[in-house]
């Protein structure tokens, strides 16, 4: 961490009596053991977990083609007392994060390769139906600070729909979730359906990086480290906003809000721009955009802070963040993980209080409806 901003004027804003209450929007909830979802499994898919267990779209099947950097890409203090991985433990993670940072809501993302990356689909289908379920009973009915989102797995359609609607029916979700790593690019016509429920239903559109589709996580073929595997995940969500853009989503449903998460900012700039060159380029070619491509992301996309960037000047965050937009914003701890962001030393540039106000809570009030 540079010293761009000394400790102790950070610290007097953070004693303030203006101290804001922070909208976290990553949090990762951990399941405890297979037992704690199924519970929530019809007999059918329970025992297939059981007896067949997971079998993911990569190389290696039952697991991630490469090793985390810390095991379960944890802090290493965030492992519970009580036992069990990092975030399964809802009192722990309540004494840790939600409370001494004054957490008014965390929004749950689960981030697991066995919920999105399943080749059977319709068992896929199952396992998120099962934690949708016991994010509200384990986490939610327990905490009211934490708001569930729909797992949706996007490459069957129709059972993704399914699972919207009764979720929908609920009531008690946040936003409709996705991977940005799928079989095809986001934008594609495929995925429609769920962009047309979404904005019908009035719910943002999550996309949190991770899952593998069966194909290498680089346009450039599978790397060698998982340092390039982690830095990938900024590509894959620059490719995605490109996808979206240009095959017109933000144009065809207007009053959709899609929201990126743990993809970080630093790239947004040089991806739009390179959009808005080639679209004078090619205008014949996309004639279903009315607008330049920058003007469709300043207007239907937000981008969670997290992992945020750490220029060695400050003002070059700052430059960043003035192009960006704090409107565009939304603070992002990703607790438990090892690159955790703690909203009081995150930002190493200063914000003014209306820029605290946007990033820490409003933006995240507003497109949640909290």
């Amino acid at each position: 961490m540079s010293d761009i901003i000394d400790r102790p004027i950070l610290e007097q804003e953070v004693a303030s009596p203006s101290r804001l209450r922070i909208i976290d929007c990553d949090v990762h909830p951990s399941i405890h053991a297979h037992a704690d979802i199924e519970q929530f499994m019809t007999k059918r898919w329970a025992e297939h977990l059981r007896t067949y267990g997971s079998h993911l779209r990569t190389p290696y099947i039952g697991t991630t083609p490469y090793p985390r950097s810390s095991p379960l890409i944890a802090r290493r203090d965030a492992w519970p007392p009580t036992g069990g991985p990092p975030g399964s433990d809802l009192a722990f993670m309540q004494k840790q994060h939600l409370d001494p940072l004054d957490v008014e809501y965390g929004i749950l993302q689960v981030l697991d390769l066995f919920i999105f990356s399943q080749q059977n689909l319709e068992f896929g289908a199952a396992i998120q139906r099962a934690i949708n379920d016991w994010q509200l009973a384990f986490w939610s009915d327990r905490d009211p600070r934490l708001k569930a989102s729909i797992l949706a797995g996007q490459d069957d359609t129709e059972l993704a729909i399914a699972e919207i609607e009764r979720c929908a029916k609920i009531g008690r979700y946040v936003q409709i979730n996705v991977c940005p790593r799928a079989n095809e690019p986001l934008g594609r016509r495929r995925y429609w359906p769920i962009y047309a429920r979404a904005q019908e239903l009035g719910l943002p559109l999550g996309i949190h990086v991770g899952g593998y589709g069966g194909h290498a996580p680089t346009g450039g073929g599978w790397p060698s480290y998982y340092a390039e595997e982690h830095q990938s995940n900024a590509h894959t969500m620059a490719a995605q906003l490109t996808s979206l853009v240009l095959e017109g989503v933000p144009e065809r449903f207007p009053n959709l809000k899609i929201v990126f998460i743990e993809g970080g900012f630093g790239w947004i700039p040089s991806a739009t721009w390179r959009m808005d060159r080639h679209f004078e380029a090619f205008r014949s070619e996309v004639p279903h955009l009315k607008r330049k491509p920058s003007e469709y992301v300043k207007q239907h996309f937000w981008f969670t802070t997290q992992p945020i960037d750490e220029p060695d000047e400050a003002k070059h965050l700052r430059s960043l963040i003035d192009w960006v937009g704090a409107d565009r914003l939304l603070f992002s701890s990703d607790y438990p993980h090892w690159d955790f962001d703690d909203p009081r030393y995150a930002f190493r540039t200063p914000l003014t209080e209306v820029e605290r106000a946007k990033i820490f809570n409003g933006n995240a009030r507003s497109i949640y409806k909290f």
